[in-house]
């Protein structure tokens, strides 16, 4: 969420920097809103002093005032609270200003290409898409998942389900042992605050799974990502800059409705309602916020590296941006079957925007106090990870090779195949 404090300083210019988001901000009312919320609390002190000045002095002849001011506390309080909920709730739906080095931009047609990595396999038979693969194989099954649960989900079954499993605990292992990430098993649900504090509530409750409880004074949700437990680790916290940075991994479900993404990518498992991730978070200085981009999206990428899977960094523009974000790289893998690179991992800096909404700071070297940055990043999505093996490595007979790295987590096994 963004300070009003710095917002004061200049409203036009907070509006025009906003303005590559395409969304436009009412600054008026914002302003309003902050002018008359000052004045409010200008009051309120003025009659607290007051009170006190009259508590002081002992005089009976004063203790109808005192009422009176009492009156007068508790209307201007009721007000000043009214107008704060008023003034937060269009603070909290405002998105993170982008970076300088951000492209502007409307959509995903306006991404910037950085890199590409890797040599894109040419088979001398037409590649199939991953869930001919598995279903071939007998070892996914989207049909007994529709049954059981409904569309969007899947069974999967016998050397599939273990080479999902090496997927997540190479990952793990890469990260904590060699990238200096701290494990987590986190819980998979998350308090409405919580959620808030990352960004993923109000503006996207739509998105989101929400589990009913008998007692409703409390709303909770199945986490739509681990970054959303991770970073909430450090909330209403002050950190001691000796502590910085902190780097925290783990493997979880995943739980989205994909709300507004009928219609795309129905077959298969690419946008599913339940997912794996490996997620990496860092918590740090906000002047190392751009420095952690790079090491966390080089983490990254250096599975897909280990893995051989050729894929393509890419910088995302204004408007294809995460709401808390202020600068992401995508990582595309290239998927056969569908001839193009596909987003199998996101990673982003969000400066000090949900430091801000969690109420996080940390004490620097001058014992000052200031917000910190957090950042995110899939390292990487388990089931997409899975679909790009199999494309990649499929063989002309429907089995799959494993890559080498990953069959000492599947008990040395170097293909799978229907026999």
């Amino acid at each position: 969420m963004h300070n009003i404090k710095e917002i004061r300083k200049d409203f036009d210019h907070f509006k025009n920097q906003l303005k590559s988001r395409n969304i436009d901000v009412e600054v008026d009312n914002l302003k309003d809103l902050d002018k008359k919320n000052r004045l409010l609390i200008q009051k309120k002190e003025n009659l607290e002093s007051e009170k006190k000045d009259i508590s002081k002095k002992k005089d009976e002849s004063l203790f109808k005032r005192s009422k009176e001011i009492s009156k007068e506390l508790d209307s201007v309080l009721n007000e000043q609270k009214q107008i704060k909920l008023d003034l937060d709730t269009i603070l909290s739906s405002i998105p993170n200003i982008p970076h300088k080095d951000v492209p502007n931009g409307i959509d995903e047609n306006d991404n910037s290409e950085i890199s590409k990595s890797g040599k894109v396999p040419i088979f001398d038979f037409k590649p199939k898409t991953h869930y001919e693969l598995g279903e071939n194989l007998k070892m996914l099954d989207f049909d007994l998942a529709t049954k059981t649960t409904g569309s969007r989900f899947v069974f999967v079954k016998n050397k599939l389900a273990l080479l999902e499993r090496a997927l997540s605990n190479y990952m793990l292992d890469k990260h904590i042992i060699k990238n200096g990430y701290s494990e987590i098993s986190p819980p998979l649900i998350a308090t409405e605050n919580t959620m808030y504090g990352t960004g993923q509530l109000p503006k996207f409750e739509n998105d989101q799974f929400e589990i009913k409880f008998d007692d409703k004074s409390e709303r909770k949700f199945l986490i739509p990502t681990a970054e959303v437990i991770l970073t909430n680790i450090v909330k209403d916290k002050i950190v001691d800059f000796k502590e910085l940075p902190m780097r925290f991994v783990a493997s979880t479900p995943c739980f989205r409705k994909e709300a507004g993404s009928y219609g795309k990518d129905t077959k298969g498992m690419i946008r599913q309602h339940q997912f794996y991730k490996v997620e990496m978070v860092s918590v740090v200085e906000k002047d190392e916020c751009l420095n952690e981009l790079e090491r966390m999206t080089n983490c990254a990428t250096e599975i897909l590296d280990d893995l051989g899977l050729p894929y393509r960094k890419v910088i995302l523009c204004s408007g294809d941006m995460g709401f808390s974000a202020e600068k992401t790289y995508d990582i595309e893998v290239w998927l056969p079957s569908e001839n193009k690179y596909r987003e199998i991992s996101s990673c982003s800096s969000c400066s000090t925007f949900q430091a801000v909404r969690m109420k996080t700071r940390y004490k620097n070297q001058k014992k000052e106090i200031n917000y910190v940055g957090t950042l995110n990043g899939s390292g990487l999505a388990i089931g997409r990870t899975l679909i790009a093996v199999m494309e990649n490595y499929q063989q002309s007979d429907g089995s799959i090779i494993i890559p080498e790295i990953l069959r000492p987590y599947m008990n040395d096994l170097e293909k799978i195949s229907l026999n």
